[in-house]
C-alpha cells in the first residue's frame, strides 16, 4: 500500500490577500488604460483624415459654390454655379474585364463608340494618372445606372459646375470658367472679383443685356447667314444714350456649357470687338458730318460731279451703280456715291479726318471691359488716295463696336461715349465728348432716315419705326489688294429716328447671295432686311411701338432726289 503525502496550500493571512487583489486590480486597470489608448489613437486618426478631407473638399466646393450669378438687365440668370453629379473611373481599381466595361459604358454614355471608351481605360491603365472624368453634370438617373454594374473603380461626386442655362446665348459676352470656377474668357473673366468665389460669397452682378433682344438678333442673323452661305455674322444694339449693350452677336457660336476645342476654330472669336473690317458705306455719313461740322459743306443743295470715275494718281474711284450725272448732298448718301464722298473726304484733308476719327477712338481698341479686343488697323502714311478712299470706307479697319458707337454720336446729338456691358443707371450715363454739334446730328439723323425711304436702306423699312441708317458692302483685303469674291455686307442703323434711342450694326461676312436677295450679295439685299426685320421684334420689346403718325421731317429733304421719269 502506497502512501502519498502532500503539501497543503498555505494559509495567507488577510493582509497578504488584501495585497494580492490589489496588484491584480492595477494590473487590469492598466491593461484597460492601453486598450483604450489605443482605440483613441486611432478613432483620432480617422477623425482628423475625415476632417482634414473633408475641409480640403469643402474649401473647394465652397471656393466654386460661392461664385455668384450673371444676370441680364431684367434678372434672367445667363450664369450661376449649381452642384451636379460627375462620373469617373479609376482604371487601376477595376474588376469588370475593360473591354466588357466599355461596351455598358458605350450602352449608358453614346458619344463614345466601346472601341473609344476601350482605348481610353488602356491608356489611362498605362498612364500616371489613372483617374479620368466620364461625365460631368451627369443626370441621378445616369448615375444610379452606371453604379448598377456594380464595379468598384467607377466613382461619383457631387461637384459645383458653372451652369449657362441658355446655353449658346450671348457666349461670347459671358465667356466661361475653368473646372476651379475662374473665368477664363468674356464678362466671367472681368468679373472674377466681384463674382467671388475665394473666401466670401460673390455678389449677382446685372449685365446690360437683354435676353430677349439677344436671342432675336442672334436668330435674325443666324438665319440670314444660312440662307447666304456666309462664314459669318454679328450684329449689336446699343443704347445710344448710355453706351449700354443691349445685345452682341458674334456667329458661329460656342456652347460654354462645353467649352472645349481648338481655340483657333472661329467660333471661339467674338467678331464684334476682336475682328476689325474694312466697314465700306457706313462711313459715309461719318465722313458728311465731319464736313458739316467744318464747313466743308455748307448747303444740301451743293452739287458734286459723279459723271465720272475718280482718277487720283495710278488709282480710279467710281461708284457701284454709276449715274454719270452730279449728286446733291442727300442723293450722294441715299444712292451711296464713292465719287462724291472721296471729293468730300479731299476737300476735308488729313488733319480734319484724322482729328475726326481720333475723336471717335477709332485709334484705338474698342472702349468695354471685355479683354478680347482688337486693335484697329491705322493708316501709316496718310496719302492723298488713302484721305479719299477712308471717306467711304476703305483703307481704315475697325470693330464693328466702334462703327455702333460712332452711329450713336451721330444720332444722341453728338455725343460720344464708351460702351458698356454692365446694366447702369441712365442718370449716371457717362458724359462723354463732344463729338459732332447739336445741328450736324439732327441734320444726319434727316439723312440717314432718307436713306431708309428712299435710298439704298429701303428694305430695312418698317413701317411706324422710323428706323435710320447707312448700307455699307466692302471688298475684304487680302494679301497684294482686295478679295473681289469676298465681302462684308453691314447695316448700321438707329431708331426711331425722331428721338433716337437705339442703335443697330448688322454684318455679314462674305454672303454668297440667294433666291431671297435675288442673286444679289450687297448689304441692301442681304443683311439690311435681316436688320429691319430684328427691329421690328425688339422694338416693343424695348417700349417703341409702331407708330405711322409719327416720323421725322424730311420734307425739305425729299424734294432734293433726282428721280427718273415714270418714278413714283
Amino acid at each position: 500500500m502506497t502512501t502519498l503525502v502532500a503539501q497543503p496550500p498555505r494559509t495567507r493571512d488577510a493582509a497578504e490577500r488584501a495585497s494580492a487583489v490589489a496588484t491584480a486590480h492595477q494590473r487590469l486597470m492598466l491593461l484597460m488604460l492601453l486598450f483604450m489608448a489605443g482605440a483613441l489613437v486611432l478613432v483620432g486618426k480617422v477623425v482628423v483624415m475625415g476632417v482634414l478631407s473633408g475641409d480640403v473638399q469643402k474649401r473647394l466646393t465652397d471656393s466654386a459654390l460661392l461664385r455668384g450669378d450673371i444676370l441680364d438687365r431684367n434678372g434672367q440668370v445667363l450664369a450661376r454655379t449649381i452642384e451636379a453629379w460627375s462620373i469617373g473611373i479609376h482604371t487601376d481599381r477595376l474588376l469588370t474585364p475593360p473591354d466588357q466595361l466599355a461596351e455598358k459604358l458605350a450602352q449608358l454614355m453614346p458619344e463614345k463608340t466601346p472601341q473609344e471608351y476601350l482605348a481610353m481605360i488602356r491608356t489611362r491603365q498605362a498612364s500616371r494618372t489613372p483617374f479620368t472624368y466620364l461625365r460631368r453634370r451627369a443626370l441621378p438617373e445616369l448615375v444610379a445606372a452606371v453604379n448598377a454594374f456594380g464595379e468598384p473603380g467607377m466613382a461619383y461626386a457631387r461637384e459645383p459646375e458653372r451652369l449657362y442655362p441658355q446655353t449658346t446665348l450671348a457666349a461670347h459676352v459671358l465667356g466661361y470658367t475653368d473646372l476651379s470656377g475662374h473665368g477664363i474668357t468674356g464678362m466671367e473673366r472681368v468679373l472674377n472679383n466681384e463674382l467671388g468665389g475665394s473666401s466670401s460669397r460673390g455678389k449677382s452682378v446685372a449685365l446690360s443685356i437683354d435676353s430677349r433682344v439677344q436671342a432675336v438678333m442672334e436668330s435674325e442673323l443666324y438665319a440670314a447667314m444660312v440662307d447666304q452661305h456666309a462664314v459669318g455674322a454679328g450684329g449689336i444694339v446699343l443704347d445710344a444714350r448710355t453706351g449700354e449693350v443691349v445685345a452682341m452677336v458674334s456667329l458661329p457660336v460656342f456652347n460654354p456649357n462645353k467649352a472645349r476645342g481648338s481655340k483657333d476654330d472661329p467660333q471661339w472669336r467674338n467678331s464684334m470687338t476682336q475682328s476689325v473690317y474694312e466697314l465700306g458705306s457706313t462711313f459715309k455719313p461719318i465722313t458728311v458730318a465731319n464736313a458739316m461740322d467744318t464747313g466743308v459743306i455748307t448747303s444740301m443743295t451743293k452739287r458734286y460731279d459723279a459723271t465720272a470715275p475718280l482718277r487720283v494718281g495710278g488709282y480710279t474711284i467710281h461708284d457701284d451703280e454709276p449715274a454719270g450725272r452730279w449728286y446733291n448732298v442727300p442723293e450722294m448718301l441715299a444712292y451711296s456715291s464713292n465719287i462724291v464722298t472721296a471729293r468730300i473726304a479731299d476737300q476735308l484733308g488729313q488733319a480734319r479726318t484724322a482729328s475726326m476719327f481720333k475723336r471717335l477712338h477709332f485709334d484705338s481698341r474698342p472702349d468695354i471691359e471685355l479683354k478680347e479686343r482688337a486693335r484697329p488697323i491705322w493708316p501709316t502714311h496718310w496719302w492723298r488716295t488713302t484721305i479719299m478712299t477712308i471717306g467711304y470706307g476703305h483703307g481704315m479697319a475697325v470693330t464693328p463696336l466702334h462703327l455702333a458707337t460712332a452711329y450713336a454720336a451721330l444720332v444722341n446729338g453728338g455725343i460720344w461715349r464708351p460702351s458698356t456691358l454692365l446694366k447702369i443707371d441712365p442718370r449716371k450715363a457717362p458724359q462723354g465728348s463732344r463729338v459732332f454739334t447739336q445741328a450736324t446730328s439732327d441734320r444726319m439723323r434727316q439723312l440717314l432716315r432718307l436713306i431708309v425711304t428712299d435710298g439704298t436702306g429701303r428694305n430695312a423699312n418698317i413701317s411706324g419705326l422710323r428706323i435710320g441708317g447707312k448700307t455699307g458692302t466692302a471688298e475684304k483685303a487680302s494679301e497684294g489688294g482686295y478679295a473681289h469674291h469676298s465681302i462684308v455686307a453691314t447695316f448700321a442703323a438707329a431708331f426711331p429716328m425722331d428721338a433716337p434711342r437705339y442703335v443697330v450694326i448688322g454684318m455679314l461676312d462674305e454672303p454668297k447671295g440667294s433666291a431671297i436677295s435675288h442673286g444679289q450679295r450687297t448689304a441692301a439685299w442681304t443683311v439690311a432686311p435681316a436688320v429691319g426685320r430684328a427691329i421690328s421684334r425688339i422694338g416693343p420689346m424695348l417700349g417703341i411701338y409702331p407708330d405711322t403718325g409719327r416720323d421725322i421731317d424730311i420734307s425739305e429733304l425729299t424734294p432734293l432726289l433726282w428721280k427718273a421719269k415714270g418714278d413714283n
